[in-house]
C-alpha cells in the first residue's frame, strides 16, 4: 500500500470555494481519517489512523419515527439525527485526544435506500429510513398501471418497486404535495450527511443505485424512469464516485462538531458496498456473506448483468466499474435473537457467569448435536425471490417429543444450519445467471464471530470460508474512501486489499457437505408447502414486499 506524502486537492465548481487544507502528513502518529455511520439501529463516528486501525468511536441508537396518519411509515429525523452524529463526532475525537487539526478528511455510509428531499436552497424537506413501507398502494399502483414496466425497468437498474424511491417519491407527490411542489433535489442517507457538513448536495452509484432510478451501465441517473411514471426529471444531483472530494467543512459545521473548517468531505457510499471494500472485496468473482440482522449475499460483477428471472437484485459497487449481484435473508440475526430471548434463560445466565457471551455457549452446546440437527427443518426467510418477495410463515418442522433428540441445542444448530443453507440456496441463484465460480467466501459481520457456524457455512457451500479480524467493516469502507478523496491512497480497491487482516480459514468437510445437500433438498419441499398455506389464508407471511 503506498501512502502518498503530498496532499494538494484540485475541486472543480461549487466544491472549489474556499480554502483547502494542505501539507504533508506522512506521520502516521498525527494522520486520522473519518467515516460517519448512518445505520438502520444507530449513528457513529469512527475515528481510524491511515493504516485502517479504529482509534474511537461514537455511537447513539436512534429511532424512526412513525407518522400515526401513515400505516408502516418509518421518517427519517434529520434535525434531531444530524445533533445525535454531531455528539458522536465530538466523542470520537474526545476519546481519541487526536487533535482536530489532524483528522485529514470525513466521508459517510449509511443504510441503503433511505431517501431525503430538500428545497431549492438545500434545506431538508421530509426523509424516510430504509424500512419505510408507506408506499404499498403505490407499488400495487405501478404493477398495475405499467404491467410491463416493473421488468423492463430492472434490467436498466437492477432494481424492482419493493424498495426503491419511485413508489415513495409518488407517495409523496400523492399524500404531501405542497412537499413535493417544493423538493428541488433527492439524495440518500449517507449523502445528506456530507450535505450537512459541507452544503454540497451529491450522490454516488453505490447508494443511489438502490433507488431504482439509476442506470447500471452508465453509474448514472436515468430520469426518464422518473418521468414515465408521472414523476420530475429534474430533481436529481450530481453522481460522482466513491473518494471524489465534494466540498469542504464550514465554520458552522465546526462549531457543531468541533472538526476544523476547510477539512475535505468525500464521497462515500452504501454500507454494503463499502462494508466489501473494507473486507477486501473488491476484485471480479470475489464473494462475500454478511451475517447480520439480514444476511447479505454479494458477487462481484466485472458487467452489469440482471437476472432473467428477476430474482435477485443487483447494484453498483463502489469500486468504479464493478456492479454486484445482491441476494438477502430475511431476519437470521432477529431469529437467533428471538431463540435467545424466548428459550434460553439458563443460558444466558451461565454466559453472564462465565463473562462470555449467550451464543458462545450455545454453540458450544450445538456442536455436540449431529450434522443436520436430528431431522429439525426451520421455516423462516426463503430463498430470495425479488420479483415476487414474500415468507413462509416462521416455523419449525419435524420436531421430535423426545428431550434426548430435540432440545435447545438440536434447535440452536439446525437455525444456524439454515442461515447456512438459505444463503447457498441464494448464491446458486447469482452463480447460475452470471457464470462465476469461486472457492473462497469472505464471511464478515456479527455471524462470523461463531467457530462454529463459519465451519457450517463451509461445509454446506462446499467452498473455504475466510473470516477477516475486522468484521464489522462498513466504517472502514468509509475511511478508505476518505483516504482515497485526500490523497491516502491512490485507489479504493488498492486501499481495501491493502487494509483487510485474516483471522482465520475454514475448510469444507466433503461427508458433512453431501449431507447438507440432501437437508437442502428437503428443505426446499417443505418451504414450498409452507408457501401454500400462506397462499391460501391458512397460514401469516413473516413479511411481504410492499405491494403483493
Amino acid at each position: 500500500m503506498e501512502l502518498k506524502q503530498d496532499l494538494v486537492l484540485i475541486m472543480e465548481g461549487p466544491a472549489a470555494r474556499g480554502t483547502i487544507r494542505k501539507g504533508k502528513y506522512m506521520n502516521k502518529n498525527k494522520g486520522y481519517i473519518l467515516a460517519i455511520d448512518a445505520g438502520t439501529g444507530s449513528g457513529r463516528a469512527v475515528l481510524f489512523d491511515v493504516e485502517g486501525h479504529q482509534v474511537a468511536v461514537g455511537q447513539e441508537e436512534w429511532t424512526h419515527k412513525s407518522d400515526s396518519r401513515y400505516p408502516n411509515s418509518m421518517e427519517f429525523d434529520v434535525g434531531n439525527n444530524w445533533q445525535l452524529l454531531c455528539r458522536c463526532i465530538r466523542r470520537a475525537l474526545e476519546k481519541s485526544r487526536v487533535a482536530p487539526m489532524d483528522v485529514l478528511g470525513v466521508s459517510a455510509t449509511s443504510m441503503r435506500e433511505g431517501i431525503v428531499l430538500y428545497d431549492v436552497d438545500g434545506k431538508e424537506l421530509w426523509g424516510c429510513a430504509n424500512v419505510d413501507a408507506r408506499a404499498a398502494n403505490e407499488v400495487r399502483d405501478l404493477k398495475e398501471q405499467f404491467p410491463e414496466l416493473e421488468e423492463k425497468f430492472y434490467h436498466i437498474s437492477g432494481q424492482t418497486f419493493a424498495l426503491g424511491a419511485l413508489p415513495r417519491l409518488l407517495w409523496v407527490k400523492r399524500h404531501m404535495p405542497e412537499i413535493y411542489e417544493r423538493t428541488a433535489t433527492v439524495s440518500m442517507l449517507s449523502d445528506w450527511v456530507l450535505a450537512s457538513l459541507c452544503g454540497e448536495i451529491a450522490t454516488d452509484p453505490s447508494n443511489a443505485g438502490t433507488t431504482g432510478i439509476y442506470s447500471l451501465a452508465k453509474r448514472d441517473w436515468a430520469p426518464e424512469m422518473a418521468e414515465a411514471v408521472g414523476l420530475r426529471n429534474d430533481i436529481f444531483p450530481r453522481s460522482v464516485e466513491p473518494g471524489t472530494v465534494i466540498g469542504q467543512t464550514s465554520a458552522k459545521t465546526g462549531e457543531e462538531t468541533g472538526l476544523p473548517q476547510g477539512l475535505p468531505v468525500v464521497m462515500g457510499g452504501g454500507d454494503v458496498q463499502l462494508g466489501c471494500v473494507g473486507l477486501g472485496v473488491v476484485r471480479p468473482g470475489q464473494t462475500a456473506v454478511l451475517g447480520g440482522t439480514f444476511w447479505q449475499q454479494l458477487v462481484n460483477l466485472h458487467k452489469p448483468v440482471t437476472d432473467p428471472e428477476m430474482n435477485i437484485r443487483v447494484n453498483p459497487h463502489a469500486v468504479p466499474g464493478l456492479s454486484q449481484a445482491e441476494a438477502i435473508s430475511f431476519f437470521v440475526g432477529l431469529v437467533m435473537r428471538w431463540f435467545r430471548d424466548a428459550f434460553c434463560d439458563e443460558e444466558v445466565r451461565i454466559a453472564g457467569e462465565r463473562g462470555i457471551d449467550a451464543y458462545t455457549v450455545l454453540e458450544q452446546m450445538a456442536g455436540d448435536v449431529p450434522p443436520a440437527a436430528r431431522g429439525i427443518l426451520p421455516i423462516f426467510s426463503d430463498e430470495m425471490r425479488y420479483g415476487n418477495w414474500y415468507h413462509a410463515s416462521p416455523s419449525l418442522l419435524n420436531l421430535n417429543i423426545d428431550p434426548a433428540l430435540c432440545g435447545k441445542a438440536e434447535i440452536f444448530r439446525a437455525l444456524e444450519e439454515n442461515a447456512a443453507i438459505v444463503t447457498a440456496a441464494n448464491l446458486d441463484r447469482i452463480f447460475t445467471f452470471t457464470g462465476v465460480q469461486i472457492d473462497t467466501i469472505v464471511f464478515a459481520a456479527g455471524a462470523s464471530k461463531g467457530p462454529l457456524w463459519c465451519q457450517i457455512l463451509a461445509d454446506v457451500i462446499g467452498k473455504q470460508v475466510r473470516v477477516p479480524v475486522v468484521k464489522e467493516a462498513t466504517a472502514l469502507g468509509g475511511a478508505i474512501a476518505a483516504g482515497v478523496g485526500v490523497g491516502l491512497f491512490s485507489s479504493i480497491a488498492e486501499a481495501g486489499e491493502s487494509l483487510v487482516r485474516w483471522e482465520r480459514d475454514y475448510q469444507p468437510d466433503q461427508e458433512r457437505h453431501r449431507i447438507y445437500q440432501e437437508v437442502r433438498e428437503r428443505w426446499a419441499k417443505a418451504y414450498a408447502a409452507q408457501r401454500t398455506l400462506v397462499n391460501g389464508g391458512i397460514t401469516q407471511s413473516m413479511w411481504k414486499a410492499p405491494g403483493l
